[in-house]
This record gives C-alpha cells, sequence and structure tokens, in this order.
C-alpha cells in the first residue's frame, strides 16, 4: 500500500479507547501490508504527550506510524483573534478546521496520495461535535483527497442530517448493524458501507502481573464515568446504582473482590473520580481494589482475568467481550445496543441504558442476570469471538482495497 494515511479526529490516548481504536488498526495495517511496500500512517492527534506515554509510543518507536499534533486554537490567543475576525468578514466557516490541521495540510502535496481517515468511534452520536466533524472533513477535501469513515456508530433519526456529509466518503466502516441498517434505510449507497468490528476488538492483550487482592475466578470488573453520569435521568442514581451493586456482590458471591477499572483518564472527563469515590466508601471491607491506570492493551489484560465485567465505557466493555468475559454494558447510545445485538441476537439483559435507570437496583437486577448466566454468555462469546474478532481487522482489508 503505497499511500499515506492521515488518521484524524484521534482525540488523544488519555482515552483508553482512542488508543485502543488507533492501536488496533495499526496492528492490523502492519500485518495486512507485511509483504509490501508500506508507508506508515500519520496519527493526527489532540495530545501527542499522552500518544507517546501509552501504546501508541510503542508502535512509533517500532516505525509504524508518525505522530503530529493538531493546533489548538483556543490556546493561541493572536490565531484566534485574527481567524474568528476572518470567519466574520468571509463567512469561511472551515478556517478554524484549516488552522487546527495546518502542520498536515500544509504538507499535502508532500505526502504520496494522502487517504484522509476520519476515526468515526462515536463522534457523530455527539450533536455538539457534528459540525465540527463536517468542516474538518471539508479541509481534507479541499486538498483533494480521497476521505474513509472508520469504524463508526451513528443514530439511525441522524443520518438524514448527517447525509450530505457522509456521501462525500469513499468508503464508510461501521461497527454494529443498528448503524449499519440506519446508513442504508437513510440512502448511503450500500456500495459506500461496510459493516465490519470495532477495530479493537483484535486489540492485543497485554498481561503483566495483578492488582494486589485480586482473586483469579471471582473478581468482578466495574468502570462507571462521568459521561454516563452526566446522561442519567435522576440525578445520583448511577452512583446509587453501582453502590448497592458492590454490595450486592460483596454480600452475595463468597470470597469475591471488586477491581475499578478507569478506561478515561482526561482532566475533564475521568474516570477514577467516581471511581476513587467507590473506592473510599468500600475499602475498609478490604475486598475492593482500585486499577491503576495503564495503556488499552494493559487494561484489556487486566479486565480479561474478571469473572463478569459491568461497564459504562464501550472500549471497557469491548475489551471484556473480546476475552470472553460475561459483560453488562450501562449504556447511553446506540453503540452499545447495537454491538450486544450482534454478539447475542439482542440487547435485552445485556445493556442496561443510563437514561432508564428508575431504581437505586436495577443494575443488581440486571447483574444477576449475567451472574445466574454466566456459563452460557462466556461459552457464547468463546464459540463466536475469534471469527467475530478476526472480520475486526476488515476495516484494515478494506482500506487497503480502496487504495
Amino acid at each position: 500500500m503505497e499511500r499515506q494515511l492521515l488518521f484524524y479526529m484521534h482525540a488523544g490516548s488519555g482515552n483508553h479507547g482512542c488508543e485502543a481504536i488507533a492501536d488496533a488498526t495499526l496492528e492490523a495495517l502492519t500485518e495486512e501490508c507485511r509483504n509490501e511496500n508500506y508507508i506508515p500512517p500519520v496519527i493526527i492527534t489532540n495530545n501527542k504527550e499522552q500518544d507517546m506515554k501509552y501504546g501508541l509510543g510503542d508502535r512509533v518507536s517500532k516505525g509504524q506510524c508518525s505522530i503530529i499534533e493538531e493546533r489548538h486554537i483556543a490556546e493561541d490567543l493572536i490565531p484566534h483573534v485574527m481567524y474568528y475576525a476572518y470567519r466574520k468578514v468571509t463567512g469561511d466557516a472551515v478556517s478554524f478546521l484549516r488552522y487546527q490541521f495546518k502542520d498536515v495540510l500544509k504538507k499535502a502535496s508532500q505526502y504520496k496520495n494522502p487517504i484522509a481517515v476520519s476515526i468515526g468511534g462515536d463522534n457523530y452520536c455527539y450533536p455538539e461535535m457534528v459540525n465540527d466533524l463536517k468542516l474538518a472533513h471539508e479541509a481534507f477535501l479541499e486538498k483533494g483527497m480521497s476521505s474513509i469513515l472508520m469504524g463508526c456508530s451513528v443514530e439511525p433519526d441522524t443520518v438524514k442530517d448527517l447525509k450530505d456529509d457522509l456521501l462525500k466518503f469513499d468508503l464508510i466502516t461501521v461497527r454494529e448493524s443498528i448503524s449499519y441498517k440506519g446508513m442504508i434505510d437513510g440512502g448511503i449507497p450500500e456500495d459506500k458501507v461496510k459493516l465490519c468490528p470495532d477495530p479493537a476488538f483484535m486489540l492485543p492483550v497485554k498481561k503483566g502481573s495483578l492488582p494486589e487482592g485480586f482473586v483469579k475466578g471471582n473478581t468482578i470488573g466495574l468502570n462507571v464515568s462521568p459521561m454516563v453520569q452526566g446522561k442519567e435521568a435522576s440525578p445520583g442514581i448511577t452512583m446509587e446504582n453501582y453502590r448497592n451493586l458492590i454490595r450486592h456482590i460483596l454480600n452475595d458471591i463468597e470470597g469475591s473482590k471488586v477491581l475499578l477499572v478507569p478506561h478515561v483518564v482526561w482532566k475533564s472527563n475521568d474516570d477514577r473520580q467516581p471511581l476513587t469515590q467507590l473506592y473510599e466508601e468500600f475499602k475498609d471491607t478490604g475486598r475492593v481494589i482500585l486499577a491503576e491506570d495503564a495503556s488499552a492493551e494493559e487494561l484489556k489484560g487486566l479486565i480479561s482475568e474478571c469473572r463478569i465485567f459491568i461497564g459504562a465505557r464501550t472500549h471497557s466493555t469491548i475489551a471484556a467481550y473480546s476475552t470472553c468475559v460475561p459483560t453488562l454494558v450501562l449504556g447511553y447510545s446506540v453503540k452499545s445496543r447495537g454491538i450486544a445485538t450482534d454478539l447475542f441476537g439482542t440487547d435485552e439483559n445485556y445493556v442496561v441504558p443510563v437514561q432508564k435507570l428508575t431504581s437505586d437496583k436495577d443494575l443488581v437486577e440486571a447483574f444477576d442476570f449475567i451472574l445466574k448466566n454466566e456459563d452460557g454468555i462466556r461459552e457464547r462469546l468463546q464459540e463466536i469471538m475469534p471469527e467475530y474478532s478476526k472480520r475486526a481487522a476488515d476495516n484494515a482489508r478494506y482500506i487497503k482495497e480502496l487504495v
């Protein structure tokens, strides 16, 4: 593959879901193109320091990618004022995004037939991001580049509002069937849209020493996030559900331990805040453990050792699913419903929408279904996961075919 891939809309590896997508995609591309001339991709990131700290830093050292940090116009006062005035006068809305990606766009002529790859995830599920996503896409199209939207989820009822932008992509890979059907029903041509699992399903597992007190075979992993708390219908109900769930596990599962696993550690959106609160409330039991921050591959290794996992962050649950750990998802968007449906034929009993939490025992009841059926769920995952995870590499294969 002798064309330069430019991956953009990568928010930084402090979100280990973002890290997992980029890391796993690089793994797949390196494998897919191992016997060919291959130009290592460029990762355009919101935070290079974060990326170098975790798994992508290892990829850079191996020559599998390079990393360029976006410009942050909000932090650069003079350019911010100048671009604001320019946009006000000309109405050129793309100008801010040209500045954001300036260090890559000004080198566009130096890259060999560059292709802009928007790392999709659930970016298009957030209304506050959609305008910038469209403008960023336009900034690359202005340079005459082909473009790909990779590994995305999209709420079906929003496709009509996104259609003008989606049709400009040469290829779209969609990570679950609800979004895929929504795209097709919304008028996106079938030859443009491919269904394949999230790249993170094939993220390598890196196992290390387990935290002190971890009991193999009887430790329940939990993840909660400020983001999911922000989407609850009744203030405080998420944390009350987690408190009751921890009490239930400790009281009713003999010898069990609880592992609290952060998966995003941004200052503005840090899982360690609610998890530390839970840890402080239960640490005197001696049976609750707070995991330390680590790379996506290391966190996947830790989650893989859990008996059951309950998670709010999508990629913490993907780490569990892909290592055949029975999993309950506290979800808030189409992605969690779609992934569960593709794995089990239904999202019922496997996903609890945070917006529908009405009782402080809702998670306990949902957990009990997973506990009661854990052997069957594990067997189901063991049966389907090798082929399902293998299909995640199709993201790289479809990119290669376009090239």
